[in-house]
């Protein structure tokens, strides 16, 4: 009987101690994953979003997929969620981690424009046109092309203004789908991408998605951290 009870509990608490370190492992996890995307368990997350080029107060179906991604990562780590429009916010993030999604270009996000005025010189959207360079993102020495629904980009940069407590990442993609593609990726790949960098509290990366007219937005991967570039005041570039 004794040998039956001690085994019994040898059982309960080898079981216990599975438990612990599975939950343990858990939180070890879910603190990584928050860490990384700047958002705190308990505390509000502000979604920005913007409209369709050049169409004042519609936004696209890929930029609302791509915010429930981010409202969902937000709702899993314990955040609220607040969605204002990039036409109407004015102010300071605060207190609320801040994910503005979508480029400057055609007044489709007038939010971003600003941020990477203020807080990213070193990165340039060059505007349409006719000519290879149109709409392409400037950092430093590097261009990132632009082949609509062939080859896309996305800048994401996270940092913290001096006027608030937490942090801003902005989502500015060479389109709405480039803007899904960088979401999508990195809600998969953060651990692979975070250990590709120097910090995670402050950086600027550049992600690619290809093949797109196979594979939609789904064929994304991070090409290059353009950190130090972002920045810092920058002249001239060359193709990447």
């Amino acid at each position: 009987m004794v040998n039956v009870l001690m085994g019994l509990a040898t059982s309960v608490i080898g079981g216990a101690c599975v438990w612990l370190w599975e939950r343990g492992k858990n939180a070890r996890v879910l603190r990584r994953r928050a860490a990384f995307f700047g958002l705190v368990p308990g505390e509000t997350c502000l979604l920005v979003i913007g409209n369709k080029y050049n169409v004042r107060g519609a936004a696209t179906h890929k930029d609302i997929r791509a915010v429930i991604e981010v409202a969902t990562l937000a709702s899993q780590i314990g955040c609220d969620t607040v969605i204002e429009s990039s036409d109407d916010f004015r102010g300071s993030n605060g207190d609320r981690t801040e994910y503005c999604i979508g480029g400057p270009l055609g007044a489709a996000n007038v939010r971003t424009g600003g941020h990477l005025a203020a807080h990213l010189p070193g990165v340039r959207i060059l505007p349409y046109g006719a000519d290879p360079e149109s709409a392409a993102i400037a950092v430093g020495e590097h261009r990132f092309l632009f082949e609509h629904d062939r080859v896309e980009h996305t800048l994401v940069a996270k940092f913290t203004p001096p006027e608030a407590t937490r942090p801003v990442v902005v989502i500015c993609g060479q389109s709405s789908l480039a803007n899904q593609a960088a979401i999508h990726h990195l809600t998969r790949n953060y651990r692979e991408v975070a250990g590709r960098l120097a910090s995670i509290e402050r950086f600027c990366i550049v992600i690619k998605v290809s093949d797109i007219g196979t594979y939609g937005y789904q064929r994304a991967h991070f090409l290059r951290d353009v950190t130090p570039e972002a920045f810092a005041p920058t002249a001239g570039g060359t193709p990447t």
